[in-house]
C-alpha cells in the first residue's frame, strides 16, 4: 500500500480551559487554552490527478468547495511551494460543524500534512504551521501535533501532559459561530493571564460559554445535564460541551443515562497527533 491509498485521521480537539485576556489593536483576541486531541476524527483520503486540478469530491452542504478548508489548504500548500499536481480530495465528515472541536482547522491540517508528503514539498512543520495560520488561528495546533498550552491568537505553545482521561461529549443541536461568540459586548475579554508552567488540570473555565449559553439555550441545557457528572465545559466557542472521567466504563455509563434526544460520544484523550512524526534520535 502507498500513501496515495491511505486514510489520513483529522481528530477533533478540545479546549480544557479557555480564557481571553486581551484584545489587539486589529481587533484579534489574546486568548490562553491548552489543546487536547481526542480519538474522534474526520477522514481524508487524496487521489493523484493528472489535469493540474483541486477538487473536493463531495462538497459539504452550504459549503461553497472554493472556500472550503480542505480546498484552501491544498492550494495554500500549491501557493508557497510551486507544486503543481493536482489532487482529488475524498473528506469523510464524522466531527460537527460549529461544534468547537476544530473540524475544519484540522481537515486543513492534515491536508497540509498530507499533501506535504505526497507531493514531496519537503517543508518542516513549522513551515506548514505559518501556512496554516493564515488558514485559520487553530490549524498550527494540529500540525504541532501534542498537546499544548497556546497563547497569542493561539500559535504560541509549550507542550503539556494532561493525565490519562477518557471524556463525555455532547453535541447540542445547535451550530454556534465563532464570529458570534467573539463579537458580542458580553464577550469578558481581561482575564488575567497566567504562566504555562502553572496551568494544572481543572484549571480555569472558558470565557466564551456565557455568551454561547445566553444566545443558544440548548448549550446551556446540555452543560447542566454534564454538570451531575463532574466540571462540565464547554470547548472552543461551542457547541460541544464535555466532562471528564477516570476510566472508560465510568465515561460509558454516563453515557447510557443520556436524555432522549441528546447525542454524545465516548472519547479518550491523546497526545500524539496520529500524524506526528516520530522525534529523531
Amino acid at each position: 500500500m502507498t500513501d496515495w491509498d491511505r486514510l489520513w485521521p483529522a481528530p477533533a480537539k478540545i479546549n480544557l480551559f479557555l480564557h481571553v485576556v486581551g484584545r489587539r489593536a486589529d481587533g484579534y483576541h489574546l486568548l490562553q487554552t491548552v489543546f487536547r486531541f481526542i480519538d474522534l476524527a474526520d477522514c481524508l483520503r487524496c487521489e493523484p490527478r493528472n489535469d493540474g486540478r483541486i477538487v473536493l469530491a463531495k462538497p459539504l452542504p452550504g459549503v461553497p468547495p472554493e472556500t472550503d478548508l480542505v480546498v484552501r489548504a491544498a492550494q495554500a500548500l500549491r501557493a508557497a511551494t510551486g507544486a503543481t499536481s493536482g489532487v482529488s480530495l475524498h473528506l469523510e465528515k464524522r466531527l460537527p460543524m460549529g461544534g468547537g472541536l476544530g473540524g475544519g482547522s484540522s481537515d486543513a491540517a492534515t491536508t497540509l500534512i498530507a499533501l506535504n508528503r505526497l507531493w514531496g514539498t519537503g517543508l518542516a512543520s513549522e513551515d506548514l504551521q505559518r501556512i496554516g495560520l493564515t488558514l485559520g488561528a487553530d490549524v498550527p495546533i494540529f500540525i504541532h501535533g501534542r498537546s499544548a498550552f497556546a497563547e497569542g491568537v493561539g500559535e504560541v505553545f509549550a507542550d503539556v501532559a494532561p493525565p490519562p482521561t477518557w471524556y463525555l461529549l455532547v453535541v447540542p443541536p445547535v451550530a454556534v459561530p465563532t464570529p458570534e461568540i467573539f463579537c458580542s459586548p458580553q464577550l469578558r475579554r481581561d482575564t488575567p493571564a497566567i504562566a504555562a508552567r502553572d496551568w494544572h488540570p481543572g484549571f480555569g473555565h472558558n470565557d466564551l460559554e456565557a455568551v454561547a449559553c445566553f444566545l443558544y439555550p440548548e448549550v446551556a441545557r446540555h452543560l447542566d445535564w454534564l454538570r451531575r457528572y463532574g466540571d462540565a465545559r464547554m470547548s472552543g466557542s461551542g457547541a460541544c460541551c464535555f466532562v471528564d472521567f477516570p476510566d472508560r466504563g465510568a465515561a460509558q455509563a454516563a453515557l447510557l443515562d443520556l436524555p432522549q434526544g441528546m447525542l454524545g460520544h465516548v472519547a479518550a484523550g491523546i497526545d500524539r497527533h496520529p500524524l506526528l512524526e516520530p522525534a529523531a534520535p
